[in-house]
Order: C-alpha cells, then structure tokens, then sequence
C-alpha cells in the first residue's frame, strides 16, 4: 500500500507544481518561458526520484508503469495500483490547481488574457485549434507524443537497470524529461505523461473552463501509453538480460 501511496503523492506533486507553473505564468509564452517549464518538469522528477524513489521507483506515470509492466520487472496487480494511484493523483492536482485559481485576482487575470497569456491553462494538452504553438494536427501530435515518450521510457528503463548508475539515475532521469519538454512544449504542451494530461483536462471540462482538452485528451492518454509499449520491445530486445536474470534482481529488491 505504502508504494500505492507514493505514486499518488509523487503524480500529484508533478502534476501540481509542474502544471500549475506552466499556468500562472502565462504559459510556454510567459514569464518563464519553455526552458522554464522544462527545468520545472525535470527539476522536480528529480527529486521525486530521490524520495518517492525509494518506495515506489517513483514512476509517476502510467506510460512508465505499462513498460515496467512488459519488460517483467512488476506484476499485473502492482501495475494496476500504480496506475489507478497515478490517474487519481493527477486528478487530484487538476482540481487542486483549479481551486487555487479561485483566489487569483480576476481584474490581473483579464489583463494579462489581452496579452494571450492564460493563467488558468491548468498546463492542458492540446492540437490544431488548441494546440501551443505551431497548430499540429491530431495525427502530427501523436507521432511527436509516441517519440518523446518512447525516449523518455528507453531512457528509465535503462539506467534503472544499471545497479552502477543508480546514484545519479535520477539526474538522468529527470535531465531527459527536460530535454524533451523543450522539443515538445511548443507543439503540445508536451504530455508524455497520461495521468499529468487526463488530471488537468477533467479539472477543466468539470469546471466549465475548457471542453477542448478533455475532448482531445485521448491521444494524451493513449500515444504516451503506445510510446512506453514500444519503448519496452526495444529494451528487450536490445539491452534486456535474460528472465532468469531480471527475474532474480526483482527478488532482491523486493
């Protein structure tokens, strides 16, 4: 259960300060700007992954938990709880970050919305219409969701794996998680994360904010789910040990 519970509190911690910076900033055009809101992102992975990491391997996200899952290193019952806690948790922080937006101060909001600049985005996902930037398409944005989630994974797959990186897995970690906020927040808003997408979006349809992201947010929960998938089968069949093998070290751990 302990593991359960640091799932919801480490997806809800990223969701909440890394989506909630993205918004009252005004967004990737704003005060902090898309490397702002990619060191924001990777900053706080990593230290999730030096806290909830020891409990939890602090996966904060369903498209990890689904590669963990295919690769053998947790069960069907483990990936469940871990992925039912990660979605509660993100929705969590979508309504938390909803809540705090109700103490702004609306006269500061409505102007700095004739600037195009949104403080309370909720750091939503979106394409075409809604999309950040360059107005991507349905199809373009899920290509560009599958191949930086499919970095993303490889990435945690492979350092967790070496027990000779385990001190700085989460400077890896957390570093590839910025590098691909910076390619993508400008095309999407950058997902790579199912319960980081769906929590926000549902905040917002439910609160009369924005329909969009909720209709659009299938392909934020599924593309980032395909990329980890495919992750998986290219770690197994390039770096993966034997069964025996993986099958030994997650007795150890456990």
């Amino acid at each position: 259960m302990k593991k359960y519970i640091a799932e919801f509190l480490g997806t809800f911690l990223l969701t909440f300060i890394c989506c909630g910076a993205a918004s009252y900033t005004g967004g990737y055009k704003g005060f902090l700007g898309v490397v702002g809101i990619a060191l924001i992102f990777g900053l706080t992975l990593t230290a999730l992954c030096y806290t909830v990491g020891e409990i939890s391997g602090s996966h904060v996200n369903p498209a990890v938990s689904v590669a963990m899952y295919v690769t053998g290193r947790m069960s069907v019952t483990d990936f469940a709880g871990y992925v039912i806690a990660q979605f509660l948790g993100g929705i969590a922080a979508g309504f938390a970050l909803f809540g705090l937006t109700l103490t702004f101060n609306q006269e500061t909001v409505t102007s700095y919305a004739t600037y195009g600049y949104n403080l309370q985005g909720l750091g939503t996902n979106g394409y075409g219409d809604a999309a950040s930037f360059v107005g991507i398409n349905a199809i373009g944005a899920a290509i560009v969701e599958i191949i930086l989630t499919f970095i993303f994974v490889w990435v945690v797959l492979s350092v967790t794996a070496k027990k000779e990186l385990a001190n700085i897995a989460g400077l890896i970690i957390g570093g590839t998680l910025t590098a691909v906020h910076i390619f993508g927040i400008c095309i999407t808003g950058t997902s790579v994360n199912p319960a980081r997408s769906f929590g926000p979006a549902l905040a917002a349809f439910v609160c009369g904010k924005d329909s969009s992201a909720l209709g659009q947010g299938w392909l934020f929960v599924l593309a980032p789910l395909v990329g980890g998938i495919l992750a998986a089968f290219v770690y197994v069949l390039l770096q993966a040990p034997k069964k025996a093998v993986v099958k030994e070290e997650f007795e150890e751990e456990a």
